[in-house]
């Protein structure tokens, strides 16, 4: 189910690149490599980040009693972000024990949501936030935005990244005032 929203969204973006004449696409890919050479994980754990991410999706695709379960997934410094919807609280527990099995995962932050899957009107709306977040991260001179991974489902906001203390503050504040934004979780870590 979660590969089926993923589709939805890479539609909904390649569409908006059209219209947009692809300036936000150039844009996201240098704003993505800046991130990736400007992050505070070393290349090996952002590698294995990566890899653990593929494993924990892969688990979860083959876990038959997740079919009807939409979870994304983040991993960053080997904790691992979930999010999304499901129909019972019975697969709230599978979510977090299939985690607890994938190798290479320090901490896993099941943060699914008893529910419906969210439409895609709500994703759309999730990316638009997680865009303003991004963007107001990186324009705030007070830190280095680039090292905080935002993740947005259904107006919640997720923090995450190596920060200090008052980086932290400072993220949440900031995040917080986004209009869009419900609700502002942190999940970082702290340097």
């Amino acid at each position: 189910m979660f590969q089926l929203k993923r589709h939805y969204v890479i539609i909904i973006v390649t569409l908006l690149c059209v219209l947009q004449g692809c300036a936000a696409l150039v844009v996201g890919a240098g704003v993505g490599a800046a991130s990736a050479a400007h992050d505070r994980r070393t290349l090996g754990t952002q590698v294995d980040d990566k890899t653990a991410a593929a494993r924990l999706s892969n688990a979860i695709t083959k876990n038959t009693k997740l079919e009807k379960a939409n979870i994304n997934i983040t991993v960053f410094n080997g904790v691992a972000l979930l999010v999304g919807q499901a129909p019972e609280q019975a697969m709230l527990t599978e979510i977090s024990t299939t985690a607890q099995g994938v190798k290479n995962l320090v901490k896993v932050h099941n943060q699914v949501r008893i529910g419906n899957v969210i439409p895609a009107s709500v994703s759309a709306n999730d990316l638009w936030v997680e865009g303003k977040v991004k963007t107001a991260l990186i324009g705030d001179k007070r830190i280095d935005g680039l090292h905080i991974k935002v993740v947005v489902e259904d107006s919640e906001v997720f923090l995450m990244g190596l920060v200090k203390n008052n980086e932290a503050d400072i993220a949440v504040d900031i995040a917080r005032n986004v209009s869009g934004v419900a609700r502002v979780i942190k999940v970082f870590e702290s340097l």
